[in-house]
């Protein structure tokens, strides 16, 4: 490296004692690796490849030693070919055949890098030292990475570690230009910055490759390998590494992994339904549930649902939003507080008090947890989508009641009945798995071939009105049957409740038969002994 002008003498840097060295060109410490120049005085070419001396960029100057600032042995420099002088690290890069023709150059004190040769053609950083093939090949988001790594692994030529060229920024193109080499490894270790340019670089690069891919995970306080080299962790780089993830795209799981979950009890509703029978095939009401509610035209539905509001009124502290749209809310709450009052009060021949009135407003209407859309001129789908995601989110209604989704449809201007029930349907199916509300949404039903829904014909999924999309969307299904026309006054006010669809417990059939008390205004469920 130069004519020696003196040795063994003590260094301003770092204070040893007897490790600078006085060359022709300049200083170098032995023991802190800083080196100075005489101004005007080039140190000797150190020529780490066979460089073509006709290359159109210079080869690097300087020398290859430890970079204690980072760690890095002597051996491991010499082995990735870094040229340090006191300006640069100097970082090669080799085409296909493994030949010298370019270098990046990292300023010493900044982060700061000059390309120099033919960029083009560089392949990863070290990928000319390891052959195709073999167990493992790790992949990093910088040189010095890729030097740390390498260290931390045991500096084995059988463990490759490369680079990818600029960062994050370049990853998945530099990846895709060596696809062939590293593909040829059977695991590739993704070992970006713990950031977030790093870590979505990482998962787009394991795209790539699928089920080869693992993604190394650092520990909170550690951005990137040279991070725990520098502090001495080599042994808990060594054990993440180890534990690197294989990558499985997004929305895929790895059962081995839902131990916690799957071990937890099955999740119990929130709240039952008023009824036994129905409980006994549901198990309750729980939150993200969509549950449609169907039958003939007069049988019922609005009925059956005010019953559940109100049950859930009085078994629950939670906020319920109520969007019955072919009724007033003048209607709707009253037709809540005749629950409270066991009156029908919203029938002109029955009297109350105002004592009464009071009393069932205060239990209903009064709480402060019933919310009520007044939708006069507003049933447009995007509007009542929005409704109900501020009764969701604005008003923290965890039940929401929408009676009924035809009535938004037939409001559609397109006149196509089955394209608006499929994208209402899914709008609110996807807001239900958004807010985690249960929203219960009433659906009429097609016209079947001889006796009518009004005379108690069955009902079944087929029937829903318009498209499949209600079926499908829906968690549960519950239908109500009634033959309305009966000759018999009990007959005449008993309604049968079927589970059409059940995805919770996969139980469907008759549920219960309710009857309608006249005087109460009350659906109470009939005993065995009562039919």
């Amino acid at each position: 490296m130069g004519v020696q002008l003196k040795t063994h003498q003590p260094c301003p840097d770092c204070g040893s004692s007897d490790a600078l060295t006085f060359y022709d060109w300049g200083t170098k410490c032995y023991s802190c690796d800083k080196a100075t120049f005489n101004q005007d005085q080039i140190p000797e070419i150190k020529m780490v490849h066979n460089v073509d001396t006709k290359r159109s960029f210079r080869p690097a100057v300087g020398w290859v030693g430890k970079i204690s600032d980072r760690n890095i042995s002597k051996a491991v420099a010499e082995f990735y070919g870094i040229v340090t002088n006191e300006q640069f690290y100097h970082f090669p890069y080799a085409d296909d055949a493994g030949n010298l023709v370019a270098y990046k150059k990292r300023a010493i004190d900044e982060k700061k890098f000059i390309i120099e040769g033919d960029w083009g053609k560089g392949r990863l950083f070290g990928q000319n030292l390891f052959s195709k093939g073999g167990k493992f090949v790790t992949v990093t988001e910088g040189e010095f990475d890729a030097l740390s790594a390498y260290t931390m692994l045991g500096a084995n030529p059988s463990h490759p570690v490369v680079s990818v060229r600029n960062g994050a920024g370049s990853a998945v193109a530099d990846c895709k230009s060596n696809f062939e080499y590293l593909d040829s490894f059977e695991n590739i270790v993704i070992c970006f910055d713990d950031d977030g340019r790093g870590q979505n670089a990482a998962v787009e690069v394991a795209e790539l490759f699928g089920s080869k891919a693992k993604i190394f995970k650092p520990i909170t306080g550690y951005k990137d390998a040279s991070d725990y080299l520098v502090n001495g962790d080599e042994k808990k780089f060594s054990q993440r590494w180890w534990q690197a993830d294989k990558y499985i795209p997004d929305c895929i799981i790895d059962g081995s992994k839902l131990w916690d979950q799957v071990s937890e009890p099955v999740e119990k509703s929130l709240v039952s339904y008023p009824y036994t029978g129905l409980n006994d095939l549901t198990f309750g009401i729980r939150p993200s549930e969509l549950v449609t509610i169907t039958a003939g035209s007069g049988l019922g539905k609005s009925q059956f649902m005010r019953e559940i509001v109100y049950y859930i009124l009085n078994n629950t502290e939670d906020n319920i939003g109520l969007m019955f749209l072919e009724e007033s809310v003048k209607k709707t709450g009253r037709s809540l507080m005749a629950l409270s009052a066991n009156k029908p009060l919203h029938l002109p021949s029955v009297t109350a008090s105002e004592d009464e009135l009071r009393s069932a407003f205060d239990q209903t209407l009064g709480t402060g947890r019933l919310f009520l859309f007044d939708h006069f001129g507003s049933t447009e789908i995007d509007n009542i989508v929005k409704r109900v995601r501020y009764l969701a989110k604005g008003l923290n209604c965890k039940y929401i009641f929408l009676d009924h989704v035809s009535i938004v449809v037939s409001a559609q201007q397109s006149g196509d009945e089955r394209r608006a029930l499929d994208e209402i349907m899914t709008r609110l199916r996807m807001l239900v798995q958004e807010t985690e509300i249960c929203l219960f949404v009433v659906s009429h039903l097609k016209r079947p071939d001889g006796k009518g829904h009004e005379e108690g014909a069955a009902t079944s999924l087929a029937q829903l009105r318009g498209s499949g999309s209600i079926g499908q969307l829906s968690d549960v299904v519950l239908s109500l049957e009634r033959n309305g026309q009966a000759e018999d006054l009990q007959d005449r006010h008993t309604t049968r409740v079927r589970v059409l669809k059940n995805r919770f417990s996969g139980l469907t059939g008759p549920a219960c038969n309710l009857l309608y008390n006249l005087e109460s205004g009350r659906m109470h469920e009939r005993k065995d002994e009562e039919l």
